[in-house]
């Protein structure tokens, strides 16, 4: 016999359960509503994580390129419009575009200009040349081929300082060896530091000699990719290695010699280390007549010889300019290849 009381206790136990559960149910039903409250915490969590993950992954590079980049760049639009003294920072005039006008009418602009168009001329179109011939010979079956390939890397790998330094000594006025060599030949010894095309070309050999051996290992790269099937089909009709390498090798390395070219171009714009170091005391100056001052050095002795900051600043963005011009060409000759293939 159970009392009136536990009758209605177990009235209202069985009402809170819905008809054909058992008895206590309803209280399972409650710990479960409280654990499907944390699983969908977890899971909102799991989303957010999945999607701001990948952003806290590269925030440091974008972080550190708009600390170090981005700002410097914008900082450095913002003085060419002024007149800014290295001695002087906190006194800004605004200037205008007083400062491109005077680089317009500038004699030692246009000479830095020249001589950077003449450098890299003479120093893109030989290290190219003769980096394709390289990557076509490491690209036969040689003895130590990775030997080979290690070597030609190795100038790339040598410091600025270090390579200029020997060069120097190379070509000094007095003892230099390849004056020896010249005199050896019976012919006058050259004053490379301080004739016009003579210095060019000094500067041009240590460009060539530390960029050839990378070049030609991109072009090798190039060449491992290209269908021995075409090899095979061009013997087959009788053509010789000189033939295949014209006919063949040449055509399918046609985006790859675009992109060496573009890239030494910009090298060649941005030239600085070499022939400052090689310019001794009137480093800054490229040489005594400024007969090889690139736009680098024009550059650097207005900013920090000269202290002239505003115009400093108008010439790295005229170099930007440059750039651009050059991306801009290698556009338009990148949309002719794909339209003639």
């Amino acid at each position: 016999m159970t009392s009136p009381k536990e009758a209605l206790a177990h009235t209202a136990s069985s009402a809170d359960a819905a008809p054909g559960t058992p008895p206590g149910a309803a209280r399972g039903a409650r710990g479960r509503g409280t654990s499907a409250g944390a699983d969908s915490w977890r899971s909102r969590l799991y989303r957010w994580d999945m999607k701001a993950s990948p952003y806290a992954f590269v925030s440091p590079f974008f972080i550190l390129f708009g600390a170090f980049t981005l700002v410097p760049l914008l900082y450095t639009a913002w003085y060419s419009l002024h007149d800014v003294q290295l001695s002087s920072l906190d006194h800004q005039t605004w200037a205008g575009l007083d400062n491109y006008e005077n680089l317009w009418s500038s004699d030692f602009f246009w000479n830095a200009l020249k001589n950077t168009l003449g450098i890299g001329v003479i120093s893109t179109v030989p290290q190219l040349l003769a980096a394709l011939g390289l990557a076509h010979l490491l690209n036969y079956k040689l003895r130590g081929s990775t030997v080979w390939r290690v070597v030609m890397l190795t100038p790339y790998a040598t410091s600025v300082a270090a390579a200029t330094l020997v060069f120097t000594l190379l070509y000094s006025w007095d003892g230099g060896m390849i004056n020896w060599i010249l005199h050896f030949f019976g012919v006058d010894p050259v004053n490379w530091r301080e004739s016009d095309w003579g210095s060019k070309f000094a500067v041009s050999s240590i460009v060539i000699w530390r960029w050839t051996g990378y070049n030609a290992l991109i072009y090798l790269a190039a060449m491992q990719a290209i269908p021995s099937d075409l090899y095979e089909s061009a013997a087959l009709d009788g053509a010789n290695r000189w033939q295949q390498f014209r006919h063949v090798t040449v055509p399918q390395l046609r985006p790859t010699i675009l992109f060496t070219v573009v890239v030494s171009t910009i090298g060649a714009t941005q030239l600085f280390g070499e022939p400052l170091l090689f310019g001794g005391v009137s480093g800054s100056k490229g040489g005594s007549e400024h007969q090889f001052q690139t736009l680098g050095l024009y550059m650097y002795d207005q900013g920090w010889i000269i202290g002239n900051l505003g115009k400093a600043s108008a010439i790295a963005w005229s170099m930007f300019l440059i750039l651009l011009i050059i991306a801009a060409v290698n556009l338009l000759l990148t949309r002719r290849l794909r339209k003639s293939q």
